[in-house]
């Protein structure tokens, strides 16, 4: 009787082996921006809890939801950074935007936000801005090198 079991190898003969390691060398050369994916997700998860930390519950509760919604939306693009990073770092340019837009917020979704919302909000939209500027260069450096 045949032998057809299949039994574990060595996959080096395999007519692929040589595409699928150059795929594997290029994912791990793609990943130069590991170390900012947890940044990213505690400056979202920061911004989903900073209402409660700057204590600005009760005095601006449009600012509230905006910012819990943002901070979960930057924490699921970190999430998304590392799981799968050849197809999210495109959206690095969309993190730069919600920078922008968490710059600017307090004045928009707020009313009459004091000084302490403000430079929160400042500050989590500039740091989101500079870490989704490192992974959209990061991004287009590997993009020019595959």
């Amino acid at each position: 009787m045949a032998n057809v079991s299949h039994t574990r190898g060595d996959i080096s003969s395999h007519p692929d082996a040589p595409e699928m390691q150059a795929r594997y060398a290029r994912m791990l050369g793609g990943r130069d921006v590991a170390l900012v994916d947890g940044p990213v997700f505690l400056l979202g998860l920061y911004c989903a809890v900073s209402p409660w930390i700057v204590h600005f519950t009760t005095s601006q509760p449009a600012l509230v939801a905006h910012n819990l919604i943002i901070g979960i939306a930057i924490g699921l693009l970190a999430l998304g950074f590392t799981r799968a990073p050849e197809r999210m770092y495109g959206l690095s340019g969309a993190m730069c935007a919600m920078g922008i837009w968490m710059i600017i917020s307090p004045w928009i979704v707020g009313t009459n936000p004091d000084a302490g919302v403000i430079w929160n909000n400042i500050i989590i939209g500039a740091l989101t801005l500079a870490l989704g500027a490192v992974c959209a260069a990061t991004a287009a450096k590997t993009m020019r090198k595959s």
